[in-house]
């Protein structure tokens, strides 16, 4: 008996914490798996720990379905702990730039606008990238995306005008690539530019993104040619930093599902 109340409080404070991460994220128009998902585990756990002693005994008194619940909780465990471990990952995989070799470019992946400025996510991607760029002046700096739904300016134009202007990166250092809207169309549209400036996707590169999406740009850097860049990482927000760990984990799955790399 006092087992089984500590499993409902326990679910109860995970479920409530679940629901409330994902009811004001949505709420703030964040809406992708990484938020509904929480949602949805958040009520399920909550409706859970109320009406526990009824759905065990539910499931206790039909056999079949018995089995099927207890599996269903097998493979929730399994699947957690698959998300740890990618957790885990992405927590210890933000690069350290020590090596001052030249590169022959800087490619900067896009995360979204909001209202004419860098989301909180660019951001810290640009602020990543700035000192990167300012220890490498020769090198060329390619910041990509295309026109995020509701905005008038392209990622591409916001994400140069905030490094001019935060950081005094000189205009003729800086690339537009401005069509693209996703991972693999960043790394795709920028190879022409690339090729514009004489530099080759052989040559040394650093592309610059977010810690949780590293993994999976740098295997679709791999697909499309670039055998000798360096993947950096910026630290994600707080405030939304799991939620897009989540979403990636999907991604990179549903990515590696369909061999898209």
């Amino acid at each position: 008996m006092q087992l089984s109340l500590w499993l409902r409080i326990f679910f109860a404070v995970i479920g409530l914490v679940l629901f409330l991460d994902g009811a004001i994220l949505i709420a703030l128009k964040k809406i992708h798996i990484g938020t509904v998902l929480p949602l949805l585990l958040g009520l399920f756990f909550c409706l859970y720990s109320i009406f526990y002693y009824h759905i065990e005994r539910f499931f206790f008194y039909h056999f079949r379905l018995h089995s099927i619940w207890r599996f269903g909780w097998l493979c929730f465990w399994i699947w957690l702990i698959s998300l740890g471990y990618f957790f885990h990952y992405l927590a210890n995989n933000t690069t350290s730039i020590e090596d001052t070799s030249p590169v022959a470019a800087i490619i900067v992946l896009g995360s979204g606008v909001e209202n004419g400025q860098p989301s909180a996510t660019l951001a810290k991607r640009l602020d990543r990238a700035a000192p990167v760029a300012l220890a490498q002046p020769n090198a060329k700096l390619i910041v990509s995306g295309g026109v995020d739904f509701g905005e008038t300016e392209s990622e591409a134009v916001v994400m140069s005008r905030y490094l001019q202007q935060t950081y005094q990166i000189p205009a003729a250092q800086i690339i537009l690539e401005d069509q693209s809207t996703s991972t693999e169309l960043n790394l795709k549209n920028s190879q022409p530019l690339l090729k514009a400036q004489d530099i080759m996707i052989q040559q040394p590169i650093i592309i610059v993104t977010s810690d949780f999406h590293t993994l999976r740009a740098a295997a679709i850097a791999k697909k499309q040619g670039y055998t000798n860049f360096t993947m950096v990482g910026s630290t994600t927000p707080l405030a939304t930093r799991y939620n897009a760990w989540l979403r990636e984990y999907f991604a990179y799955v549903s990515g590696w599902l369909l061999n898209e790399y």
